[in-house]
């Protein structure tokens, strides 16, 4: 199964924002117009975002190895992060001596109705999921919070026997709630 069920990261493996961080002063920065007065300071700088991703893509290229990848999309906060580390990962591929072909698909995840647990995960999206059978799969989720809805996706993801599964988050939340899930890769621990 991807991930892991650590409580620390390995190290280099992602940033650690401390919870007493007071984050940068905004004077260090530009910003549109219509968050000032709505912003106090800045947690994370987009350059470190952006470093972070580039490093993140290294890290999965080494750990998949240079063979075809099929990128499973949670939506709707993924997004962002998974097309600039799909971009990350195609400037990889274009700069080596293999072509990595990468198949991107989009699922979304459902576990609550109204505010309540429906107690089961309900994955809506994705073309075919049986079309991962026997391949390298690569999960990118924005934050991992509890840990409880990628560890349901990936019990769910198992019967389709995908060669190899790894999870790649942009977050992970510190939460006492937490399961003690840890993605293969993330940007920080916040």
């Amino acid at each position: 199964m991807a991930g892991s069920r650590e409580e620390a990261s390995e190290p280099g493996r992602g940033v650690v924002i401390r919870d007493d961080w007071p984050g940068y002063d905004l004077k260090l920065f530009t910003y549109p117009q219509h968050y000032f007065g709505d912003l106090d300071y800045v947690l994370i700088p987009h350059g470190v975002i952006v470093d972070r991703i580039e490093r993140l893509a290294k890290d999965i290229m080494r750990d998949i190895g240079y063979c075809d990848i099929m990128v499973l999309c949670v939506l709707k906060g993924g997004y962002q992060f998974c097309a600039d580390l799909v971009e990350h990962l195609k400037n990889i591929s274009r700069n080596s001596d293999q072509f990595v072909s990468m198949k991107v698909d989009f699922i979304r995840l459902k576990s609550y109705r109204n505010d309540q647990s429906m107690g089961a995960m309900q994955i809506i999206g994705g073309e075919d999921l049986s079309a991962l059978t026997g391949k390298n799969v690569l999960i990118v989720e924005d934050v991992v919070g509890t840990g409880r809805t990628m560890t349901a996706l990936l019990s769910s993801l198992e019967k389709y026997k995908p060669n190899m599964v790894k999870v790649a988050s942009l977050l992970v939340k510190r939460t006492p709630r937490s399961d003690g899930f840890r993605p293969d890769s993330h940007m920080c621990d916040q």
